[in-house]
């Protein structure tokens, strides 16, 4: 079982379901066991201290449907709504986080639970991991849990890891898990997005976004709709609502970045860049340099960064060294 999220005129709707493999068809469905509405914490029965427990209510009709399960398994459905100042009392020896009862196994199926999307994003929500140019040499394992599960399953547990993301993340973590820099395999900016042609850039998500919304094979286990999913809108809204920020997985990602350019030499860790070369680089004065924050730092990179592309007939070097600027612009506004 797990618990369900949708957002209904603005609200959040909270839904017991579960998911079962139908032979038909050939892949996971999720079902609807309970409706806990817009109030899940009402389902729950504190008769004092610390202690607390389901509304019998729950569990009458998860029995109706054939669900076999006890009570810790039920309660874990309902602890981030369990008060705050019980949850931080009986957490540490709690059952929550034991082994629940594994579910029927369908062999050979891992291959088509297992889509190259889910892989992205689990690999970044767990580990924050930007070039993923390495994915494919993981262990299945490194992803079982994903398996067996229906796609609305899948959505609902990478919607709770998504939640750990700081918004300055969200167009990042949009860029990796599409993939988008393999649009831009002849460019030596496909690592930083922030210097990409980025009306170029919007065309290729949304043609990737539409390709996602109409794969059958991801969407297995649902019926066909002709507006966007709504579990895709989230990745409209952080592409195009937000912007690139600096932070320190992109400041790797850049550093790996001027580091393969083998005819270009960087300076060493102990060496920074003089700041009448940066003033001179950027063409700003010292003091607009020190007032901007990240989003207008890297507008202004952007714009340098047009120009001195090599696609556009820029000098390597002179944008490497533009690179290597901005990033030590990024760390000193840390």
């Amino acid at each position: 079982m797990y618990l369900a999220e949708e957002t209904i005129r603005g609200r959040k709707h909270y839904i017991i379901r579960d998911s079962l493999y139908n032979p038909d068809t050939n892949c996971w469905q999720s079902r609807d066991l309970f409706d806990l509405g817009r109030s899940p914490w009402n389902y729950i029965v504190y008769p004092g201290g610390n202690a607390f427990y389901i509304e019998e209510s729950v569990s009458e009709k998860l029995s109706f449907h054939g669900i076999a399960h006890d009570t810790c398994e039920l309660e874990e459905l309902f602890w981030r709504f369990i008060r705050k100042e019980i949850r931080q009392k009986i957490e540490q020896f709690y059952c929550r986080g034991r082994k629940t009862r594994p579910k029927t196994k369908k062999k050979n199926l891992d291959a088509q639970q297992v889509q190259v999307i889910d892989k992205r994003r689990v690999y970044y929500l767990r580990c924050g991991v930007v070039d993923q140019s390495r994915i494919g040499r993981l262990p299945i394992r490194y992803f079982k849990e994903l398996l067996n599960k229906s796609r609305d399953e899948i959505e609902q547990y990478i919607l709770q890891l998504e939640k750990n993301l700081h918004p300055r993340e969200y167009k990042q973590y949009v860029y990796v898990i599409f993939d988008l820099q393999r649009y831009f395999k002849a460019s030596p900016a496909r690592s930083i997005p922030q210097a990409l042609d980025q009306d170029e850039l919007d065309r290729y998500f949304i043609m990737d976004l539409c390709r996602l919304h109409k794969d059958e094979s991801f969407w297995a286990g649902f019926g066909e709709r002709e507006d966007l999913h709504g579990y895709l809108v989230r990745y409209a809204v952080m592409f195009f609502d937000y912007e690139f920020d600096g932070g320190s997985a992109w400041e790797e990602y850049l550093q790996n970045f001027i580091n393969s350019r083998r005819f270009y030499s960087p300076p060493t860790p102990q060496t920074r860049i003089a700041i009448t070369e940066i003033v001179e680089i950027f063409g700003e004065t010292e003091e607009n340099l020190k007032a901007m924050n990240k989003n207008e730092l890297t507008k202004l990179f952007r714009q340098k960064a047009h120009e001195l592309h090599p696609d556009k007939g820029g000098e390597h070097d002179s944008f490497v060294r533009l690179a290597e600027a901005y990033k030590q612009l990024l760390r000193q506004k840390s």
